[in-house]
């Protein structure tokens, strides 16, 4: 009995044992659903209740817009300047750069914007490059970060306003006509806008086959004329075109009020017999009844207005007459080209007045030794009247000996010519 209690006692303690250990497994089981269902420790939860701290994703320091755009055409002369980063900026000493360099400051208008402002217009037609500094050394975030690598920005400004030409050019006293601005004085970068105001002529006694060539707003042969002067004034190339180089010039000169050194001159040639030229300086016929020689029958000078282009104090000329034959005059002095090979200048010949010339106005050479100095690049000529007709029977027309090209004109004003008539002043 003893031995079969003994065996009994152990039998009840092994069915204890066996149903603890299913209640194990049973919790084990049960534990690892709420695992999954989220009611255990959060992802990230290290044993023993420590949090690390969560991570966090940096935006990368960029530029991602511009204005300008990049490659951006037709962009107005006082446009501001901004570019717009991913992340806050910091506006520090490296800043952005402009190439050509125009006058202005960087500023901050809002946490991610760098702008420059303009102190002074984008110059019309100029190509215009924004460097951004990149790297170790480049333009900083907020957060300290930099650009990756340098990055440019290029641009191109609009073509210059001609009506603001003309007032820039008539201020500077390039124009046979003045300008007065009304209103408030412009903003500097506002310098290549046209401005409101009138023109007006600076003499009354210009002739109307000039005053009626101008063309407010518009490019004409008056227009042409003065960008032509002030090229040749600042040793820019002459071609009568406003391109960067001249407006920059223009722009300097109109700051530093470097006005026109020379007079303004305007060249009026009549093909009505006796041919005759008139000079006009600042306004008033200087010169008058000049007898000159335009081009004989099949030689016509051209009739219209035109700009001294060349100015020599002697010219080899050649080419071929209207009978076939060739010239080559090799010292012909005095030359101011006006219209491809047609220029005024001297050449001896036994009567002036008539149509005797290749082309070219031909006058006296003590005449054109006195008007050359006065017909520099830019000076205005017009040729008008019929066209050849008949010359006189006895000419001349072998080329001056190399003894008859006078010296340079002194620096004194040289006597008048001998068939002028003076004006009443």
């Amino acid at each position: 009995m003893q031995v079969l209690e003994a065996h009994g006692k152990s039998s009840r303690r092994g069915l204890v044992l066996l149903v603890g250990l299913a209640v194990v497994l049973v919790a084990g089981v049960v534990g690892g659903l709420a695992l999954t269902s989220g009611h255990s420790t959060p992802p990230g939860k290290k044993a023993g209740g420590t949090t690390p701290p969560p991570s966090h994703h940096v935006t990368p320091f960029t530029m991602v817009s511009s204005s300008p755009a990049a490659g951006a055409t037709n962009v107005a002369s006082n446009a501001d300047i901004s570019l717009t980063f991913s992340t806050p900026v910091t506006l520090g000493s490296v800043v952005p750069t402009l190439a050509p360099a125009v006058a202005g400051t960087w500023e901050q208008p809002s946490p991610t914007t760098l702008q420059y402002a303009l102190a002074a217009p984008l110059i019309p037609s100029q190509t215009e490059v924004v460097t951004i500094p990149g790297g170790s050394t480049g333009v900083k975030g907020k957060n300290g970060s930099r650009l990756a690598s340098p990055g440019t920005l290029q641009f191109t400004v609009a073509t210059g306003d001609t009506l603001r030409l003309q007032q820039l050019l008539a201020g500077l006293d390039y124009l046979p006509l003045s300008f007065s601005a009304s209103g408030a004085a412009a903003a500097p970068k506002d310098a290549a806008i046209a401005q409101p105001g009138t023109f007006a002529w600076r003499w009354s006694t210009l002739p109307a086959e000039l005053t009626s060539l101008w063309t407010q707003g518009s490019e004409d042969e008056i227009t042409k004329a003065a960008v032509m002067a002030f090229e040749h004034n600042n040793a820019l190339t002459v071609d009568g075109l406003a391109g960067p180089a001249v407006w920059t010039a223009l722009l300097s000169a109109v700051t530093q009020q470097k006005t026109n050194p020379n007079p303004w001159v305007y060249v009026l040639v009549s093909k009505t017999l006796p041919q005759t030229l008139t000079l006009y300086n600042n306004g008033a016929p200087q010169y008058t009844n000049i007898l000159v020689n335009t081009g004989a029958p099949g030689a016509d000078t051209e009739d219209g207005t035109f700009a001294v282009f060349e100015h020599v104090q002697s010219s080899e000329m050649k080419g071929t007459n209207p009978d076939g034959s060739k010239y080559d005059d090799p010292n012909v002095p005095w030359a101011s080209y006006f219209n491809g090979g047609d220029a005024l200048h001297g050449f001896p010949r036994a009567h002036y007045g008539y149509p005797q010339s290749n082309g070219c106005v031909e006058m006296a050479i003590a005449n054109a030794a006195t008007l050359w100095p006065l017909t520099p690049i830019g000076t205005l000529v017009t040729v008008m009247g019929p066209s050849s007709g008949a010359g006189p029977t006895t000419t001349t027309t072998t080329a001056p000996p190399a003894t008859t090209v006078p010296p340079p004109p002194a620096t004194t004003t040289p006597p008048p010519p001998t068939t002028t008539v003076p004006p009443a002043l």
